[in-house]
C-alpha cells in the first residue's frame, strides 16, 4: 500500500482520495495495534470537525475500531486539542481526529494520538499502514467486538480545563472571534465569556460546508474589518479544527504565530517562568524574530515544519514554549499539542495584564522581507531526487550568503512544493523566489 500518512495525519478529498472503504481499514489496524497484548478493550476517544464528510468517515472510522475490538468513546464535533486532552484524563489508549485542519471544505483527513495526548509518531503511523489490509480472519467476534458510547460533557470539560489554565480574568477585554465555521464554533466563544471577555464571534456556526472558506486563519479580512469597526483589543482567528490561531491587532493588522510566539516568550522571560530561556520554533521562522529573541537573552531552537516535530524538540531542550509560524503554539505546561483556543486565551491574558496594545507587544522586530511561493507539482517525492532544482537552491544560498536563507520542502499535506525565500532586499526575495518557483515548475509540474 502506497504511503497514507503526511505531516499531519492522513489526508486528501474526501470519497475520492480518503474513502470510507480506507478509513475502516485504518480503523481496524489502529485497533489491532491497541489491542495487542491486552485482556481488556482499549478506549479511544474521537472527534471531528464540522465538515460535511465528517460523519460519513467517522461511520466508518469507529466501525473499523469497533471490529478489532477497540471500544469508542465518541465525542462529535471537538477541536483536536480537546481529543488530545481528553484522550489523558480518560486515561485512553489513544484518541483520534477527523479534520482537514486549514484544508478546503472538500477534503478530510484522519489523524492520532497516543495515550500522552502526543500526535502518534512514525513508528506508529508505519504500522498502522502495514496492517491496513488485515484478514477478518485475525478480528474478533461476539463478546470481542468493541463497543460505541457518545462521550457526552467532553466540551465541558475542555472549557473548564482551558479556564484552569487562565490566571488572568479577561474582564472588560474587547476580543472578536472568527470560528471558520469550525470545531471551534462552540468551545471557543463560550471560554472567552466564561474568562470574562467582552467577546463578539463571527463564522460561529458549524456550518461544514462553509469551513475555512474566506474566513478564518486562512484569511483574516473579515476578522481584520469586525475588529476595527467593534473597537475592539484584538480578534483571534481560528483554523478548522482549532488547532492553531493568528491574531490581528487593534488597528487590524496580521499577528502571526512568529509574532504570538514571541511576545509570549518574552512576556514569560520577565517573570522568570520560561523554562531555560528558550523557544522551539520551525525552519519556516523569519530571520528578524530569530535575531530579535536572540537579543533579548532568549534562545532559538529550530524544528521541521509540523507542531508534532516542535513537540518533540520541546521535550528534548525543556522547553516550555514553542510553535509556529502558522500559528500552532504549544504551552506545555497546559497542551500536549498546538491549541489555538488556550494559545488565544493566553495571549488575551497578556492583554489584559500590560499598558501597552497587540501593535506595540507583538511587533517588537522587523521582519526580514519573506517570499512564500507554493508550486503545484505532480509529484512530491520527485524532489527528493530533482538535482536542478537542488542546484538552484545551493546557487541562490551562496548568493544570499549571510543575508537571507532558503527553504524548498514538499508540502505534507498538499500536493505542492513551498519554495520560501528571505533577504535583507525585499526585491532579491521577490526574484530570488521566483526563479527558484520556475525551476520547480520545470523539473515536476
Amino acid at each position: 500500500m502506497a504511503r497514507l500518512f503526511g505531516t499531519d495525519g492522513i489526508r486528501g478529498v474526501a470519497n475520492r482520495d480518503l474513502t470510507p472503504d480506507l478509513a475502516l481499514a485504518v480503523g481496524r489496524a489502529a485497533g489491532s495495534i491497541l489491542q495487542e497484548g491486552r485482556a481488556r478493550p482499549a478506549v479511544v476517544v474521537v472527534g471531528r470537525d464540522t465538515r460535511l464528510s465528517g460523519p460519513m468517515l467517522e461511520s466508518a472510522l469507529v466501525a473499523g475500531l469497533c471490529s478489532a475490538g477497540t471500544d469508542v468513546l465518541r465525542g462529535g464535533i471537538l477541536p483536536t486539542a480537546a481529543v488530545a486532552y481528553l484522550t489523558v484524563e480518560e486515561r485512553c489508549a489513544g484518541g483520534a481526529v477527523i479534520s482537514a485542519s486549514h484544508n478546503p471544505v472538500a477534503d478530510n483527513g484522519i489523524k492520532f494520538f497516543s495515550a500522552d495526548g502526543r500526535k502518534a509518531g512514525r513508528e506508529t503511523e508505519a504500522a498502522i499502514e502495514a496492517r491496513a489490509t488485515i484478514s477478518v480472519d485475525e478480528l474478533p467476534m461476539s463478546e470481542g467486538i468493541g463497543s460505541v458510547e457518545d462521550f457526552h460533557g467532553g466540551a465541558d470539560r475542555y472549557v473548564d480545563h482551558l479556564l484552569a489554565a487562565l490566571e488572568t480574568p479577561l474582564r472588560g477585554l474587547r476580543v472578536v472571534l472568527d470560528c471558520a465555521f469550525g470545531a471551534a464554533f462552540n468551545v471557543g466563544p463560550r471560554a472567552f465569556r466564561e474568562a470574562g471577555a467582552e467577546m463578539t464571534a463571527i463564522h460561529a456556526e458549524p456550518d461544514g460546508s462553509r469551513i475555512n472558506v474566506d474566513c478564518g486563519a486562512t484569511s483574516l479580512g473579515k476578522l481584520a474589518r469586525a475588529v476595527v469597526e467593534e473597537g475592539a483589543d484584538v480578534g483571534f482567528a481560528f483554523d478548522g479544527d482549532a488547532d492553531r490561531v493568528l491574531a490581528v491587532d487593534e488597528r487590524g493588522e496580521e499577528v502571526d504565530g512568529d509574532r504570538l510566539i514571541g511576545m509570549t516568550a518574552r512576556h514569560l522571560r520577565s517573570l522568570d517562568a520560561l523554562h531555560g530561556d528558550v523557544v522551539v520554533t520551525t525552519v519556516m521562522s523569519n530571520l528578524g524574530f530569530r535575531r530579535a529573541l536572540e537579543e533579548s537573552g532568549i534562545e532559538v531552537v529550530a524544528a521541521p515544519v509540523g507542531d508534532r516535530f516542535v513537540a518533540e524538540a520541546m521535550a528534548e531542550v525543556g522547553a516550555s514554549l514553542g510553535g509556529e509560524q502558522s500559528g500552532h503554539v504549544i504551552f506545555a505546561e497546559h497542551a500536549t499539542t498546538g491549541d489555538g483556543i488556550l494559545t488565544a486565551l493566553q495571549i488575551a491574558a497578556i492583554l489584559e495584564e500590560a499598558d501597552e496594545p497587540l501593535s506595540k507587544l507583538a511587533h517588537f522586530y522587523e521582519p526580514f522581507p519573506q517570499v512564500l511561493l507554493n508550486v503545484p507539482v505532480s509529484s512530491t517525492s520527485a524532489l527528493d531526487t530533482a538535482e536542478e532544482v537542488w542546484a538552484a537552491v545551493r546557487a541562490a544560498e551562496e548568493s544570499l550568503g549571510t543575508d537571507g536563507r532558503v527553504l524548498v520542502r514538499a508540502s505534507g499535506t498538499e500536493p505542492l512544493v513551498r519554495v520560501m525565500v528571505e533577504a535583507s532586499d525585499g526585491r532579491v526575495a521577490e526574484e530570488t523566489s521566483e526563479r527558484l518557483a520556475e525551476v520547480v515548475r520545470a523539473n515536476l509540474a
